[in-house]
């Protein structure tokens, strides 16, 4: 991973020309403070529909604070308190024109076309099962770092289209420690992750791929590669959105063979989604939203194991009574390859400021 620095050199000489033309703009260091809180019910029911378990938590509480250092040079702040405190992001961002910036400090890292959406403004409670197994939140290797990392990273819009108000290449390319939020570097590796996104012609539509390649460390067992790779696609025009990707990953860990050898084993993992929902505007103004959604998905944490993995079918309502509060209601039907079906059922409610 020593070349991953030069990768990032490389992009800055490439954006430096875009940046020439820069134009200067009014500085406003008024900090702003926004957040989020989430409600949430859940209940699990077995085969037959009978409730196994049932609760009420806080599912997250953020409040966030961003603001402007200097000319191009950004910040941002944000605190979870659902259990415990905790960071979730810090971090500086420097751009000095819509070709080139550069982000350093504690993020998300650029994987998957889902990861970076707000958590109140998916369609369904939570992310899809593949993305919080392979982009961190609760990661195949055992991390749980929120999808974010410490790092350094590159990002930027490329090929301003005449006439239009958005480009047609977006970048994105990272290097972080690997080793998840509030911690620092367990190896002398260091993780790089990089997307890249076109929008062909068309703004609503978006063309994602993305790729991880890396290493983790978290005992003497569960420690080795951890490479992953999606590619998906998104139309979202306001009122319809369908989205869909598969991710795929390979998850090293320490195993010994027949003759006592260590030897390092992998957990090949796969999984895809397809969600798609379309948004009805209601109340004398148009002000209120309504949204009917679908998501089909499937995940196995490794093709090796026969009959290992689980196919989930969700319907669900996304309903916006006002810009500031959000209710969701899901049922999904749970499917394993193996074993009886099982069924969930979720509310959530999200006030965000």
């Amino acid at each position: 991973m020593k070349h991953n620095f030069r990768y990032l050199l490389g992009v800055l000489a490439l954006a430096l020309p875009f940046c020439l033309n820069a134009q200067e703009e009014k500085i406003d260091r008024t900090p702003k403070i926004s957040g989020f809180v989430q409600g949430l019910w859940q209940g699990n029911l077995d085969k037959d529909g009978k409730m196994q378990d049932n609760t009420f938590r806080a599912r997250r509480v953020r409040i966030s604070f961003e603001g402007t250092l200097a000319k191009n040079l950004t910040y941002k702040i944000q605190g979870d308190f659902s259990r415990s405190p905790m960071m979730v992001d810090a971090f500086v961002k420097y751009k000095p024109c819509k070709a080139f910036a550069i982000q350093v400090g504690q993020f998300k890292t650029p994987f998957s076309i889902e990861s970076p959406i707000n958590p109140v403004n998916l369609e369904i409670f939570d992310y899809g099962e593949a993305v919080q197994h392979l982009v961190g939140y609760s990661d195949v290797c055992g991390l749980k770092s929120l999808g974010r990392d410490l790092g350094i990273m590159a990002t930027g819009d490329l090929i301003q289209l005449e006439g239009k108000d958005f480009s047609l290449v977006k970048y994105s390319f990272g290097v972080f420690n690997g080793s998840g939020v509030n911690t620092t570097d367990n190896n002398n590796r260091k993780d790089f992750v990089g997307k890249l996104e076109i929008h062909p012609m068309l703004k609503e539509l978006t063309l994602s791929g993305s790729y991880y390649y890396g290493w983790y460390d978290n005992d003497d067992i569960h420690n080795g590669k951890r490479n992953r790779w999606a590619a998906g696609a998104q139309y979202d025009d306001g009122s319809i959105v369908v989205r869909a990707e598969y991710l795929d990953g390979t998850t090293g860990y320490a195993s010994v063979d027949s003759e006592g050898k260590d030897i390092e084993e992998y957990w090949l993992s796969k999984g895809y989604y397809a969600v798609a929902g379309y948004n009805f505007l209601l109340g004398k103004d148009k002000s209120q939203k309504l949204m009917p959604v679908l998501r089909y998905e499937y995940f196995t944490k490794d093709t090796n194991l026969e009959k290992g993995g689980k196919t989930y079918y969700t319907v669900g309502i996304n309903y916006w009574p006002v810009k500031s509060l959000n209710f969701k209601l899901d049922y999904s039907l749970i499917q394993p390859e193996v074993g009886d079906n099982a069924h969930r059922v979720v509310g959530i409610l999200s006030y965000k400021f």
